[in-house]
């Protein structure tokens, strides 16, 4: 447990240097952004004269170091900036749409595990017979099929062929439990499907590599039963797709962008897509970063699991 508590303190001590990078990046990226916020928030028909005023009001023809302390300071009190006119706190937009976002990765990443989980370990138990070739023919197909056209497609063939789902929208969950799962099962089964595909695969061998070694013959040939043999090797197995479990998150959370628009969810995709269309700078700015802060903490929470489950690592 010593051990385990020096690696976390370790990997938690790195966290705000990676805050920091990111911070610094996003800031610099958006500095070559060829939209001009003056004109964002005073609109096209103003003089040369109010948008160069409105720029020294808000400290825009300070040096870029000046402006990225200033940032940094606005950040640290939770102040993310105001949205292009009618004028809004970033930070109360994001507060109502991340929670949503948040959801929809949270239900496609469960959805994901369960599903690799099952294709992986019967693609390994029945390797080289029908159900493996089936289970890889598939896992190929879905991490080829990207989410959008998935997405796409489920609305085509359960929402306006059949009528089972709604077609987008969203219910509160508080409101409607049922509603909610309702409006949410299309958007994480085409967020979870590529992911389960690829995750089955690196189940599926780890699973073998595990099957093969000598502790697995030596239970077998004692008697043990094979549900118990299969469930350390279970155990064993899920290390290796364990590592890649925060990069499968990041992608949820960069397809859920792209879900959310193409099922109508007030999510960040929406956000991000207001954003954008609307020369948002200060919106996107807030997306970005919380979506990279997200995907920090999520790396965390995986690397410390990774840490806890793999009592090897905490001797390196």
């Amino acid at each position: 447990m010593v051990s385990f508590l020096r690696l976390a303190v370790r990997r938690i001590a790195v966290l705000p240097v990676m805050v920091l990078g990111v911070t610094l990046l996003v800031f610099v990226v958006l500095q070559f952004s060829p939209v001009d916020p003056a004109m964002t928030a005073l609109g096209q028909g103003s003089s040369q004269q109010a948008r160069a005023a409105w720029r020294a009001e808000h400290g825009l023809d300070d040096p870029v170091p000046v402006q990225y302390l200033r940032f940094l300071g606005q950040l640290l009190q939770g102040d993310l900036g105001m949205t292009a006119p009618p004028s809004q706190p970033v930070a109360d937009r994001i507060a109502v749409a991340f929670p949503l976002t948040v959801q929809l990765t949270a239900l496609g990443l469960g959805l994901a595990v369960v599903l690799a989980v099952i294709m992986g370990v019967t693609a390994a138990v029945n390797r080289d017979r029908w159900p493996d070739q089936v289970i890889r023919l598939v896992s190929v197909a879905g991490v080829a099929i990207p989410s959008f056209w998935l997405g796409i497609v489920l609305i085509q063939q359960f929402a306006l062929n059949t009528s089972i789902f709604p077609t987008g929208g969203y219910t509160n969950p508080g409101d409607s439990f049922g509603g909610w799962l309702s409006t949410m099962a299309l958007p994480a089964i085409a967020l979870a499907l590529p992911v389960a595909a690829s995750l089955s695969r690196l189940v599926r061998t780890s699973m073998i590599n595990e099957l093969d070694r000598n502790y697995v013959r030596t239970a077998t040939g004692n008697g043990l039963p094979r549900w118990l043999v299969l469930r350390a090797v279970l155990r064993n197995a899920m290390l290796t797709p364990l590592t890649v479990l925060g990069l499968r998150v990041a992608y949820l959370l960069g397809g859920a962008v792209v879900i959310e628009t193409i099922f109508d969810l007030p999510g960040m995709g929406k956000l991000i897509l207001e954003g954008v269309t609307g020369n948002d700078t200060a919106l996107v700015q807030g997306v970005v970063l919380v979506i990279a802060m997200a995907f920090l903490a999520v790396n965390l929470v995986v690397d410390l699991m990774y840490l806890l489950v793999n009592p090897r690592i905490r001797t390196v």
